[in-house]
């Protein structure tokens, strides 16, 4: 007998352990490779852990365990086949106690299996349906994305959890609990015949009847759907090497790492867009009108309103100005754009210039980088910046980690991956926490003066605003120079007066003198 032991694996630099909320896989259940088996819930978020092997599946752990990194979690016997009659091994007392994945009641010809919403971070209680993504009365596969999730932080894909006909619970709009019902789904209904079907009154049979109308070909397990969506590699240009020709985890890493040797599939006017941006549709004005209409916000519309209305109620908020000559900045990009964009891909922006200028004065002054825990002032020796990026749904401020140390390509890299995933709605939960002091630029929108509101717990944020040519006098004359004015908001119970215009002042030499920048003066 061959087993193969599965252990938490290592899932961030500070997650020490994670606790084990629900098992996928039934304990002595056959189990294919990179088929989820459980999820593991940590401080930050949800993440589901799929079979290393396939085979049968044996419980260590339980249902609300709290395991470290490191710690045994299930064994897969690798002896046993799908078509092997090995019956499942008793289980533990420890065993006894883990729920169910999935609750099924019987219709009469088969199950119907009730979909609730599950549980997404420890600082989530609520989500909105924002958007069904199959019909009622449709049918669905196993894993299909069936409706969208909106939470305080991200959007999220619901998958179907069985194959069969979706019946929709709730509605677009709702505010839904952690475990409410969303869902069921009748699996007696076939794509096939469209009516009930009788199901086998054994549990193996059960397994073995799901396993024959599930149609896998051609699908990706959820690990292998996130790759190919995070690598823009469709599901349909992939062969599945797994069970029923399933497309296993390493197929679509096979695939994204081929994507640069196979020719991108020219995208036709009647192909659908890639990514559905919700809209509101405006009714066409009429003269003296007095119609007017009423709209539920959004859950990141209201999330947004209750962290800025904490930031103005609860932090000493006070905004200081200056201007800063972008002279030897257009300069700087003029001359060397053409060969940064051979030589790295993408363009040298002000952004990163902005970020480097204010990573250098934080490094400088610590106390600008420091935010309060209760007590305390919590001082940073990294910088880690908060860009804020408009998108259709509102406003994100995912961070780049330690400023402080990467060139200047490598943060217009992961800025630009930072809002193509923004505006796409595919930010994880991870990618949006974080941040020592934020960056907002009004000036895209052609702001010319703003005072930022503070996005707590940091304690300062810059705004930049629009490059305007203004007469300013250099050295006792009127030259035309491309002037921005900068505003920095800052927390006053943590940073003083002085401290906030000399930070300020520092920026704007560093810009005014890029050369400092480059050579670390």
């Amino acid at each position: 007998m061959s087993v193969v032991e599965l252990k938490v694996p290592t899932i961030g630099e500070s997650i020490a352990e994670v606790t084990l909320s629900k098992w996928l896989i039934p304990n002595g259940e056959f189990v294919n490779i990179d088929d989820p088996i459980c999820e593991f819930e940590s401080d930050k978020a949800t993440l589901e852990f799929p079979a290393e092997v396939s085979g049968k599946l044996i419980w260590v752990a339980a249902e609300g365990d709290d395991l470290e990194i490191g710690a045994l979690v299930a064994k897969i016997d690798t002896s046993i086949t799908a078509g092997s009659n090995s019956a499942p091994s008793s289980p533990t007392p420890k065993e006894e106690k883990a729920a169910p994945v999935v609750a099924a009641v019987s219709n009469g010809s088969g199950k119907v299996v009730e979909m609730n919403v599950p549980t997404i971070g420890e600082s989530v209680t609520e989500v909105t349906l924002s958007k069904w993504l199959v019909g009622n009365g449709e049918q669905v596969n196993l894993d299909t994305p069936i409706c969208e999730f909106e939470s305080d932080k991200a959007t999220l894909e619901f998958p179907a959890e069985a194959t069969g006909k979706l019946i929709h619970v709730a509605a677009e709009g709702d505010d839904l609990e952690i475990g409410a019902l969303v869902a069921k789904i009748d699996t007696s209904v076939t794509a096939s015949n469209g009516a009930a079907k009788a199901v086998p009154a054994t549990a193996e049979a059960v397994a073995q009847n799901t396993t024959a109308s599930t149609s896998t070909s051609g699908h990706p397990s959820p690990a292998a759907a996130k790759i190919l969506r995070e690598g823009n590699v469709p599901a349909s240009a992939v062969t599945g090497t797994g069970k029923g020709g399933r497309i296993t985890k390493a197929d679509a890493q096979t695939a994204v790492a081929n994507k640069g040797a196979t020719p991108a599939p020219v995208a036709t006017k009647s192909a659908a867009p890639a990514v559905s941006t919700p809209t509101t549709t405006m009714p066409s004005p009429t003269a003296f009108s007095r119609n007017e209409r009423r709209e539920k916000m959004s859950r990141m519309r209201r999330t947004i309103s209750k962290r800025l209305l904490s930031a103005t109620q609860n932090t000493a908020m006070l905004t200081t100005f200056n201007e800063v000559d972008l002279s030897n900045v257009i300069a700087l990009r003029k001359k060397y754009q053409e060969s940064f964009v051979e030589k790295y891909g993408v363009k040298l922006g002000f952004m990163s210039l902005f970020a480097k200028a204010c990573a250098k004065a934080l490094m400088e002054m610590p106390n600008v980088n420091s935010f309060i825990d209760g007590d305390h002032l919590i001082y940073h020796d990294y910088v880690d910046i908060s860009f804020a990026i408009s998108t259709d749904t509102g406003l994100v401020v995912p961070p780049i980690k330690n400023i402080e140390s990467l060139k200047f390509h490598e943060i217009e890299l992961k800025l630009k991956e930072l809002a193509s995933k923004a505006r796409s709605g595919k930010l994880t939960l991870e990618e949006m926490q974080g941040g020592t002091f934020a960056i907002t630029n009004g000036g895209v929108f052609g702001s010319m003066m703003s005072t930022p509101i503070l996005n707590e717990p940091q304690s300062a944020i810059l705004g930049m605003h629009n490059i305007i040519q203004r007469p300013v006098a250099v050295n006792g004359e009127v030259v035309i120079r491309p002037m921005m004015y900068l505003a920095l908001s800052y927390d006053h119970r943590v940073i003083d007066g002085k401290s906030s215009v000399t930070f300020l002042v520092k920026v704007k030499n560093y810009l005014e003198d890029p050369t400092t920048l480059l050579l670390d003066l």
